[in-house]
């Protein structure tokens, strides 16, 4: 899967078919064995980044991908290193550095689909977890390890008896984000532990600086494949803005997920509290909204990630945590809630949708204060977008119940940081039904006390 790209599961990942003739992973030099388990997985042809990448990674070359969302990165990564396993078996063999948890664990999906016939053994190695759990984990020796690059250095300087001496592989899966969340020190920290004599494959949307640098230090005389140099969206991916004053922006949200009601909706929003604010604000509007952003626990985190990909909740409210990699195949429509600062980011954004040859809509969100942002947007992405059809006066009938909910929702988010200050816990908005509901059956045990 792309480099930030994710498996909707293991079992149905994404694949977005090669333009050219077909041709098949056989044909790249991938083994019988690695061949039927893409067979299992769906995997009909390899797509332009396998096809490019594969056979140049089999001969022992380093490799630098360049490849946009949605291109099966992860696929051209992982088979190179579960052939060369199968060659010369070894314990600690790959080592996956990723920027997020939620990444982390869809590459170790892709990894542990594709080797289950061989026996691969992934691990993840994740902030928000428990690391005795992972210490003892590390102590097993798997194959492959999946890891953000903070923890791991973590494990590498307090876990003992665990070193990387032995690896064989390194990837650094979306370097540009990697280092963008200025894991640098971090990245540094690791290379000085691992074997020079080591492949590397560096995965990465964009070719920044920071990217270059990284690729001089790291690599050796690395093979580039570049599948798309140019920033673009989806064919099949229909992109409208609304210009809305800030004030309504809710009223227009409610509207438009009344509008398009049944598709399924993922929202970004620009911080955590938004995110949670937001959510609040249509559950208490009757719709079944989940967040997913950084202040929520990663069991939190992975429980509203699976609910939305077993389509148990139709809307995803989520911070730009989510706009890369997440593969979740059945994103309907994207809605820009808050314009992304980073143009580059709109096109993580809308790659939520639209994959693998399916058709998706994208509304961004244009308050006066936007505008210079939106015509970034434009110029990155080399078109002039329509705005989308509304009905003003529906929109002003609606703004009386989202005022309402707007309340409830700034009071449930009062309440919630009072608890998490004394309890030093992080709710979700699963737990939160209405303060009205609270304050009723805080009445009722005071009468049964």
């Amino acid at each position: 899967m792309a480099a930030g790209e994710e498996e909707g599961s293991a079992a149905e990942p994404e694949q977005e078919p090669a333009a050219e003739e077909s041709r098949s992973f056989k044909d790249l030099g991938v083994t019988d064995v690695l061949c039927e388990a893409c067979d299992q997985l769906g995997w009909k042809v390899p797509t332009k980044i396998q096809i490019e990448a594969i056979p140049v990674a089999l001969q022992g070359r380093d490799v630098i991908g360049l490849a946009e969302t949605g291109s099966g990165k992860t696929g051209a990564f992982a088979l190179p290193i579960l052939q060369a396993l199968l060659e010369t078996p070894q314990r600690l063999f790959a080592l996956v550095l990723t920027p997020t948890r939620e990444l982390a664990f869809q590459i170790s999906e892709q990894f542990e689909a594709l080797g289950s016939s061989i026996g691969v053994q992934s691990t993840v190695i994740v902030g928000g977890i428990d690391t005795m759990s992972q210490s003892l984990a590390l102590a097993k020796k798997p194959h492959v390890i999946i890891a953000t690059p903070g923890r791991l250095v973590d494990h590498l300087e307090n876990t003992k008896g665990f070193n990387l001496r032995a690896l064989k592989f390194l990837v650094m899966d979306e370097a540009d984000r990697i280092l963008n969340m200025d894991f640098e020190t971090e990245v540094d920290k690791i290379l000085k532990v691992i074997p020079r004599d080591r492949k590397t494959f560096l995965f990465s949307a964009t070719m920044t600086k920071k990217v270059q640098k990284l690729q001089r230090a790291a690599l050796k005389n690395p093979v580039k494949c570049a599948v798309s140099s140019k920033y673009q969206t989806v064919e099949k991916l229909q992109q409208y803005y609304i210009f809305i004053p800030s004030k309504f922006k809710d009223s227009y949200l409610v509207y438009i997920l009344n509008e398009l009601a049944g598709n399924s909706f993922m929202i970004f929003c620009s911080t955590c509290s938004n995110t949670q604010r937001t959510a609040l604000l249509l559950r208490n509007l009757g719709f079944t909204a989940i967040p997913l952003h950084g202040q929520m626990s990663q069991n939190k985190r992975l429980g509203s990630l699976n609910k939305f990909k077993a389509k148990a909740r139709s809307i995803l409210l989520a911070t730009d945590v989510a706009s890369r990699g997440l593969d979740i195949p059945h994103v309907d429509v994207v809605i820009n809630f808050d314009i992304p600062t980073h143009s580059k980011d709109y096109i993580h954004r809308v790659g939520r949708t639209a994959r693998a040859g399916r058709s998706g809509k994208s509304i961004t969100f244009v308050t006066q204060y936007d505008v210079e942002l939106f015509q970034r947007i434009e110029h990155l992405i080399g078109k002039k977008l329509p705005a989308f059809p509304m009905q003003e006066e529906e929109v002003m009938m609606l703004t009386e119940r989202v005022a309402e909910a707007q309340r409830f929702a700034r009071m449930e988010m009062r309440e919630q940081g009072e608890k998490k200050r004394s309890r030093n816990d992080d709710d979700d908005t699963e737990e939160a039904i209405g303060v009205r509901n609270k304050v009723a059956g805080g009445k009722k045990k005071k009468r049964k006390a």
